[in-house]
């Protein structure tokens, strides 16, 4: 997870000169989230989502921020109530697009990060949860690299628990490396991140 956060914080780290309030408040707020200020960063997403409410994308990065976070600690209190910021954020832009695959990534995280929570009380509800939402983001977006390899990371973890063949999941992760190559952001600050948690996780593989 930290290395979404160092690979976003090198993309807009950048002069903030000649940029619009909204460019300027994005790039700050992704420059504290590059240096582990979670909750100001998170802050500073929630103004702009205030005034930007026809984007999707400064809520989408309240829920990224707290969804992430949540992994980094072991503190339950703190776990509920990150993941409930993020879920209340996400929501305002699932409300809007149903179908934005971006956001459904970021759902199958909340969803993980629950079950990594207490696994023996949502493990059995969220895992089907998380596998349809992945199911349908990969009919919509089938080449999105971040719907690719988030589906096989979390089928990895089924497959591991249960004693299953990994291999299969393990060239999906290549073949979304592959993709990764290849997307192109609408926007300097659309998603980009995956790209190294997915050649981590192939190395695991091998």
């Amino acid at each position: 997870m930290i290395k979404i956060i160092t690979t976003l914080a090198l993309l807009f780290c950048t002069s903030l000169f000649s940029q619009s309030q909204y460019e300027k408040g994005m790039a700050e707020a992704i420059k504290l989230w590059g240096e582990n200020k979670n909750t100001e960063a998170s802050a500073v997403f929630e103004r702009i989502a205030s005034a930007e409410k026809e984007n999707w994308l400064p809520n989408y990065y309240v829920a990224l921020v707290n969804a992430t976070a949540a992994f980094q600690t072991k503190d339950k209190q703190i776990i509920n109530s990150l993941l409930t910021k993020a879920q209340t954020a996400l929501d305002i832009e699932t409300a809007k697009d149903a179908n934005n695959v971006e956001l459904m990534v970021v759902q199958c995280m909340i969803h993980t990060a629950w079950i990594v929570y207490d696994p023996m009380t949502n493990g059995m509800k969220l895992s089907p949860v998380v596998n349809g939402i992945y199911t349908k983001a990969s009919f919509l977006s089938p080449n999105n690299p971040r719907v690719m390899f988030g589906k096989a990371e979390f089928e990895i973890g089924g497959a591991k628990y249960f004693g299953t063949d990994t291999k299969p999941l393990c060239a999906q992760i290549e073949k979304s490396i592959e993709l990764f190559a290849n997307f192109k952001p609408e926007s300097p600050f659309h998603p980009t991140w995956g790209l190294e948690r997915a050649q981590q996780a192939l190395k695991e593989c091998k």
